[in-house]
């Protein structure tokens, strides 16, 4: 991004998102650091959001005592230590704009900031006193601006106000005060201190109770609750005051070296320290998910509603979620067009790559994906492969069937003429037809490339020639009855033969299938394992950090003396360890949901298995139907002889199965099994 655009437009006191920039959000597919930057107006927040992109111009600093930042300006550059992520600066209009006169609006923005960023700067002037920090007023109101779960919403605020310290902790951004113009020395009782320290004491409770102390402490008890880590850092004067309007045009050189050296010390920590922007459950933000939830939360706000920071996740992971599902069947798909190309093809080849390409395919799901607590998505992910995959088989199934047919139509080709010229037809015709059939038989298995149904298809092909081949041997006068009765018993061994080899070829297909399920089901359980314990890991990371700043700021207490407020303090610790447990246990039904997977899957491949019972009942009722037409038209086809007589065939032959011309005298096409498939879709009901 060249220069910096605006977000959130503030127009006539109502927030709405920049379409513009949404849409270069949602083009941004890597993590992002966020920086947001809130304070008075007119106090040099755009500088410092300038100085962080490396820019001497960008944001509009303004040299006139009106606010230049109007709603929330966004940039987003080049993360300089972090890579293959991006730093968003976000600038934001300036608090207490007295050509606004709109506090509730202030509090909005500010809200904003805080939901937005993995770092908040709060910029001010001068000094850190009583009027500085009582300038932070929005903070205090943030349990009426913001809700973490969403049974907080129907709560009543004293249940949010107990609850909302330690829930924010968790989520909040850290925080970052930079004072402006400093000139005093940081001394505290006479003794050096550094910037930090100064802070801390400034954040100092007054003991006691009243009216008084209790708004003195209020703001100040927010800040040390809400925010995970504290940061402070001094800037002296940058320049003469004569020169303070021509800032963003003045060369680094002649800025003051100690305002120069604390700026860069500033960047320094913000490259360094800023982590990046997490959700609820410690899932780390994409550009594209930073966009879902600034228009998520403009537009609750718009509506009059408090932002939720469980909802908008929620609704950003269902989102995300079904990107994830379309966008691995896109990488499957994609995955298995080399093959497609292929086909047809033996079931090891369609076997290895369909293992690969779901294998990179639950890789992208869980790469994109997150809270599919019960695997709802994956699920879904696992019929639709699953599903592709079983129509994968079955266009590879009907590839195979169209190149043996057209095989076998080609090689019987000849054998079709020499009995429309009756060459089988005379004594010892029978054993030349046997060498010819055998040989056109070894032809095609000497074929290459056949596909899975090879077998199934040839012995289709024997059994609608039997009838044919039986004829010649019944009508060779070479032959005695008892040699007849004999090749009668090699024809039936060997027709059980190929049986035998058609239903290996099946086997070997089941087979395939379930130790690609089985193999599918071991690495989807790894992957999704791996995925739960990173989730896993994510959330007790975030949890450790509000926990830490729980317990310092527990020491701080006990040791400052605040008994009552230590003790509650320890109460939000209990409750924060709690819940931990409660995530710890949630994460452990990895396996139940696994499960559920391989069930979908299961599921989905049913798809194939009903197409092929479909397929072979079909074929049944097929063959029932020549049969019984057969028998009662009392002849089943004549084989003419070299003088052009006729030899009738045997009517207690087992009757030849003619879906297409297959047998007949004048056309030796195979049977084509009418499986739905040239009117319906695979699989669709026939």
């Amino acid at each position: 991004m060249d220069s910096p655009m605006c977000l959130v437009e503030n127009a006539d006191g109502e927030l709405h998102v920049v379409p513009g920039a949404i849409k270069y959000l949602m083009g941004l597919n890597q993590q992002v650091v966020v920086v947001a930057v809130v304070g008075l107006y007119r106090t040099g927040k755009s500088y410092l959001m300038n100085k962080l992109a490396g820019k001497r111009q960008g944001f509009a600093l303004g040299a006139t005592i009106q606010s230049k930042t109007k709603g929330i300006w966004m940039w987003c550059v080049p993360h300089p230590e972090k890579r293959d992520h991006t730093l968003v600066l976000l600038d934001t209009e300036g608090l207490g704009d007295v050509e606004k006169g709109d506090s509730k609006n202030d509090a909005w923005i500010f809200s904003l900031a805080i939901l937005l960023s993995s770092t908040l700067v709060y910029n001010s002037r001068g000094t850190i006193d009583n009027q500085a920090v009582e300038n932070l007023q929005y903070v205090s109101e943030l349990t009426e601006r913001i809700k973490v779960n969403s049974s907080s919403a129907a709560s009543s605020s004293h249940d949010d106000e107990e609850a909302g310290d330690a829930q924010f902790v968790q989520f909040f951004p850290n925080f970052v005060w930079t004072i402006r113009d400093f000139t005093l020395l940081l001394e505290i009782d006479g003794r050096n201190v550094t910037e930090d320290e100064y802070l801390e004491h400034s954040l100092e409770l007054r003991k006691g109770g009243g009216k008084k102390n209790l708004m003195y402490n209020l703001p100040r008890e927010c800040i040390r609750n809400y925010f995970p880590s504290r940061k402070c850092f001094v800037f002296p004067t940058p320049t003469t005051p004569a020169n303070m309007p021509h800032l963003d045009s003045m060369d680094e050189a002649d800025l003051c070296g100690s305002f120069r050296k604390v700026a860069d010390t500033f960047c320094r920590f913000i490259f360094q320290e800023s982590r990046t922007k997490t959700v609820k459950g410690g899932h780390k933000v994409t550009g594209r998910m930073l966009g879902h939830l600034v228009k998520t939360y403009v537009e609750t706000i718009a509506k009059g509603s408090v932002p939720c920071l469980e909802n908008a996740v929620l609704a950003m992971a269902q989102i995300e979620n079904q990107a994830a599902v379309d966008e691995g069947q896109v990488v499957y798909q994609r995955g298995m067009e080399e093959v497609k190309a292929l086909f047809p093809v033996d079931m090891g080849q369609i076997s290895a790559h369909h293992l690969r390409s779901d294998h990179q395919t639950t890789q992208a799901f869980m790469k994109r994906s997150f809270k599919d607590e019960n695997g709802d998505f994956l699920k879904a992910l696992a019929v639709a492969i699953a599903k592709h995959y079983a129509d994968l088989l079955i266009q590879n199934e009907d590839a195979s069937e169209k190149k043996c047919v057209a095989l076998l139509e080609k090689l019987s080709a000849p054998m079709a003429q020499k009995i429309k010229e009756g060459i089988y037809a005379t004594p010892g015709g029978y054993e030349l037809y046997c060498s010819h059939h055998d040989n056109m038989v070894a032809q095609y298995r000497a074929e290459p490339d056949k596909g899975v149904r090879a077998e199934e298809i040839l012995e289709q092909f024997l059994r609608d020639k039997s009838l044919e081949k039986n004829s010649i041997l019944q009508a060779d006068k070479k032959l005695t009855e008892n040699e007849k009765k004999i090749h009668e018993e090699q024809e039936k061994r060997a027709m059980a033969e190929q049986a035998v080899k058609m239903e290996a070829e099946k086997q070997h297909q089941l087979e395939k299938l379930i130790q690609e399920r089985e193999r599918s089901h071991q690495e989807g359980i790894c992957q999704l394992e791996t995925k739960m314990v990173q989730e896993a890991k994510e959330k007790q990371h975030e949890l450790e950090r509000a926990l830490d700043s729980k317990l310092r700021e527990q020491e701080n207490l006990m040791a400052k003396g605040f008994t009552e407020k230590e003790a509650a303090m320890k109460e939000e610790i209990q409750s924060l360890r709690e819940k931990g447990e409660e995530k710890e246990e949630q994460s452990r039904n990895f396996r139940a949901i696994a499960q559920g997977v391989m069930e979908s899957v299961s599921n989905g491949l049913g798809h194939y298995f009903n197409y092929k019972k479909a397929r072979e009942q079909c074929k049944a009722l097929v063959f029932k139907e020549q049969v019984r037409f057969n028998l009662k038209s009392g002849a089943v086809g004549n084989i003419p002889d070299k003088e052009g007589m006729t030899l009738k065939q045997d009517k207690t032959a087992t009757p030849k199965l003619e879906t297409g011309a297959v047998g007949n005298s004048k056309d030796t096409t195979l049977p084509k099994v009418n499986t739905g498939t040239t009117s319906k879709s695979p699989g669709s009901e026939v």
